[in-house]
């Protein structure tokens, strides 16, 4: 399994990837990692060389102000770009960047492609839940606007990511809405509430957003204006709320008390709230196996991406979700 990993892309590179990449590939030996970049500044922070690990040079990089389609096309030798290009032509099977979100958009639709019948690829991250598991939500930006039509597919490959990568039976699917009755919300999700509803999947209905974090369903679906607002939404009430507590329990000596025989709990509290612990979000619909960390990733983030990356390639990910999709249009023609 080779998996291509972008080192230049995230707040941190290349030193945090090359990092996570390192420890990746000396946990797991039937993965092969290439680390694509420059030469010379992977080298400076490779303290060893796996046999599992190699170096693919790429002269240029692809920065976070870039505008995502002029940098994929003008910079055909950036590292993200050249990652693309390695599992277009089969060279790797995945690739992972922690890199500009919109450019690696880019560079699954225009390099590697997308699966055929897919309207359109879908930005998929998880939301951890209160339970620990999470919940797959799916298009939290990568487009603003969606059709019912489109909403279906998103729901058929988060339903097959959840069971694939996360062992997840039946996954739960819910439409993100502002009531749980079917006649609620807008035109597009009144359309697609019947469709789901026939769809190949176990829809459980619409689900609010004050009951994601409850673990309502196991994937959820929207459009990416939507999506992306709760998604901003929920991690600036998560950062509000610990940095309200952080000055509540440093005000006086009893506070501090108080502080310190409650840190375990928060401790565990905040780990589960905590991007890292997931990796990495897959762009679903395209025709290759892409993973999106997040900018300020750290190794272990890094490192839990290639992991995703290897389930996901060990259960043929996208080779289950081309199936379904082809079959889906199969049987409407007929």
């Amino acid at each position: 399994m080779r998996i291509a990993i972008d080192a230049m892309g995230g707040d941190h590179a290349p030193k945090i990837v090359v990092e996570g990449a390192l420890a990746a590939a000396k946990e797991w030996k039937d993965v092969h990692i290439i680390l694509v970049g420059n030469r010379t500044a992977i080298e400076a922070h490779l303290t060893e060389r796996p046999d599992n690990l190699t170096i693919h040079h790429a002269e240029e990089v692809i920065e976070a102000e870039d505008e995502p389609v002029k940098a994929v096309r003008r910079k055909k030798d950036a590292s993200m770009v050249v990652a693309g290009r390695l599992v277009r032509e089969k060279e790797a099977e995945a690739m992972i960047s922690a890199g500009n979100t919109g450019a690696l958009m880019t560079t699954g639709l225009l390099i590697v492609g997308r699966i055929p019948g897919i309207e359109r690829p879908a930005l998929a991250p998880m939301i951890p839940t209160m339970d620990g598991h999470g919940v797959l939500a799916l298009d939290l930006g990568a487009n603003m606007d969606a059709t019912p039509e489109q909403l279906i597919q998103y729901a058929i490959m988060g339903s097959i990511y959840r069971s694939k990568v996360h062992g997840v039976d039946k996954p739960r699917v819910g439409l993100l809405n502002v009531g749980t009755e079917s006649a609620k919300g807008n035109e597009l999700t009144k359309t697609a509430y019947p469709l789901l509803e026939q769809a190949p999947i176990h829809f459980v209905g619409n689900v609010e957003s004050s009951q994601v974090l409850r673990a309502q369903c196991d994937v959820i679906v929207c459009d990416g204006f939507a999506g992306n607002i709760m998604l901003k939404t929920l991690e600036g009430a998560a950062s509000a709320i610990f940095s309200a507590l952080k000055q509540e329990f440093t005000k006086s000596i009893f506070s501090k008390l108080a502080a310190a025989v409650l840190k375990p709990g928060l401790t565990q509290f905040r780990k589960k709230l905590d991007y890292n612990e997931h990796g990495a979000a897959p762009f679903l619909g395209i025709d290759g196996l892409v993973l999106k960390s997040h900018g300020s990733s750290d190794a272990n983030a890094i490192k839990n991406a290639v992991r995703q990356a290897r389930i996901a390639l060990q259960n043929d990910l996208v080779g289950t979700i081309s199936a379904e999709i082809s079959r889906g249009k199969r049987d409407i023609t007929t």
